[in-house]
């Protein structure tokens, strides 16, 4: 029986946390994930006190502030410091935290380019140890990919398939209503990184976007082919608005090597937020033929990988070599992939009536 590495590695100290901003996300993933790591969370503040509140009473939060001066007076010394805000205001709140501190800010890196240097360059000026939650990286079902692959197990990788034909609930999210940008920017980039940490940085990107004509919402639906050469194809595929049911729904990641491959089920999609069950299953030739194998994995995308995204920065601020895995230098270059993405959708295709009387 296979039993790859699922896991984070802990701090051997935890830091308190002091989180900023209280919406779904941090209710149905941040708070979860660190209550089963042991981690302990001193404050939080969000612009409606009753949500905060909310929250403080079901874990167990002992302080409830006002405002970001006053979380920021209240925090204990070497606390973390966990962004949970859109997108757009980071930059802003980063300039007021204190010189050095351990900070975790939500995906994406802004909404536009220009927004992804500007905070690049707070964090640079201010000395944070900062990391991006692109947290699909410690996803155990990703993270159990990772170890494999890294062994060697399904020998050189070729292919890397991302699938999702699922129906999202979009009101757990009011605030994407308001946004320009909203699958790639919002959804993919987790995709997005995620072939990156496979991968490594493509060569182009080509990608188209769009709207479905029965959702009042930026574009739900995308095609990203991410250009590794001529011999490895990087494909992301999905589609927010499938409303005929599940039975056809579809939320997976596809790895094929030289030697086996491996596909997870990502359950949390499909049935969104409480999702179904993940599925993790590895083939390996035996006497020249392909036997897949189902490999248990403990934990799933929402809560468990949360713990891994907070574990990294209190490791890395208490100096342990190498902790940050999705570190903001690193992270703006997945931004870069999403911008990318963006004017390719812009710039359409080649029009093949161009190659008629060619």
């Amino acid at each position: 029986m296979l039993r790859p590495r699922c896991s984070p590695i802990l701090p051997r100290q935890p830091r308190p946390i002091c989180i900023i901003g209280a919406g779904s996300i941090v209710r149905d993933a941040h708070l979860p994930a660190y209550a089963l790591a042991g981690f302990r969370v001193h404050s939080i503040t969000n612009r409606s006190r009753e949500q905060s509140e909310h929250l403080a009473a079901k874990f167990g939060i002992p302080h409830v502030v006002d405002g970001l001066d006053e979380l920021i007076a209240t925090a204990p010394q070497g606390a973390v410091f966990d962004l949970t805000l859109p997108a757009n205001l980071f930059a802003g709140v980063l300039r007021q935290l204190p010189v050095g501190s351990p900070v975790l800010i939500q995906k994406p890196m802004g909404e536009t380019m220009d927004e992804g240097r500007e905070i690049l360059q707070v964090c640079r000026d201010r000395k944070f140890v900062a990391a991006i939650n692109f947290q699909l990286r410690f996803a155990p079902f990703v993270m159990a990919a990772k170890d494999l692959i890294d062994s060697g197990l399904i020998g050189d990788l070729r292919d890397m398939e991302i699938r999702v034909t699922v129906e999202t609930p979009w009101d757990h999210f009011p605030f994407l209503r308001s946004v320009n940008r909203l699958e790639i920017l919002y959804h993919s980039v987790h995709h997005i990184d995620c072939v990156r940490h496979f991968l490594g940085d493509p060569r182009g990107i080509h990608a188209k976007t769009l709207k479905h004509p029965e959702l009042d919402m930026p574009a739900s639906r995308s095609a990203i082919i991410l250009d590794y050469g001529d011999t490895v194809r990087a494909n992301i595929q999905t589609n927010h608005f499938h409303k005929f049911g599940p039975k056809h729904q579809e939320s997976y990641i596809k790895w094929e090597g030289t030697k086996g491959a491996i596909k997870a089920t990502m359950g949390l999609l499909m049935n969104y937020p409480e999702g179904v069950p993940d599925i993790f299953e590895v083939c390996t030739f035996q006497n020249g033929r392909p036997v897949w194998e189902t490999v248990p994995i403990e934990g799933t995308w929402f809560p468990h990988a949360f713990i891994g995204s907070m574990a990294q920065v209190m490791r890395a601020a208490d100096g342990e070599k190498d902790a940050l895995v999705t570190p903001v230098e690193d992270s703006i270059r997945t931004m870069a992939c999403v911008e990318a993405a963006y004017a390719s959708s812009a710039a359409g295709g080649i029009d093949p009536k161009a190659f008629i009387n060619s």
